[in-house]
């Protein structure tokens, strides 16, 4: 298993990978993961089994503890210098699910954000999904603003 920042290289893979991941109305278009490879690559990083990519993890860095819909096609409000990584994506591929790739990336995501001086991480999630990121720290902040793909979300946030 290696964890490694995607390049543009990648494009068409995790472009698969997020559109078998999410449902078509939430999964990001080639475009906007194009936008997002050319803006933050080294805050996209993906997870291979041998030469094969099974899954990755993204986000911008952001001055706010909370996703807004606009973030996920401005990359405008990428701040490398920001106060905030968020999470837009953590995507595995199916057959790779519950063996603990996920957590790999978001571990790997978590570390760099420690690293880097953040003051935590963002990202939303589905009801049924708060579980598995609180194991990480994250705490439930409420319902979302974001109506991204029409879904309910949820905020959560770890603090350092």
């Amino acid at each position: 298993m290696i964890i490694r920042n995607a390049s543009m290289q990648d494009l068409d893979i995790v472009t698969h990978v997020e559109a078998v991941c999410f449902p078509e109305a939430e999964a990001a278009s080639k475009k906007t993961m194009k936008d997002r490879l050319s803006v933050y690559p080294e805050y996209f990083w993906i997870i291979q089994d041998g030469e094969t990519v099974i899954g990755f993890i993204d986000g911008p860095v952001v001055n706010q503890p909370a996703i807004i819909d606009e973030m996920f096609a401005n990359t405008s409000m990428h701040d490398k210098n920001g106060l905030y990584q968020s999470v837009f994506g953590l995507s595995v591929l199916p057959e790779y699910r519950k063996q603990g790739y996920a957590s790999k990336l978001m571990e790997a995501l978590i570390e760099d954000a420690r690293k880097a001086g953040r003051k935590g991480c963002i990202l939303t999630c589905k009801e049924r999904l708060i579980s598995y990121y609180e194991k990480f720290g994250y705490q439930n902040q409420g319902v979302s603003k974001s109506e991204h793909g029409g879904a309910v979300w949820y905020d959560m946030l770890l603090e350092f």
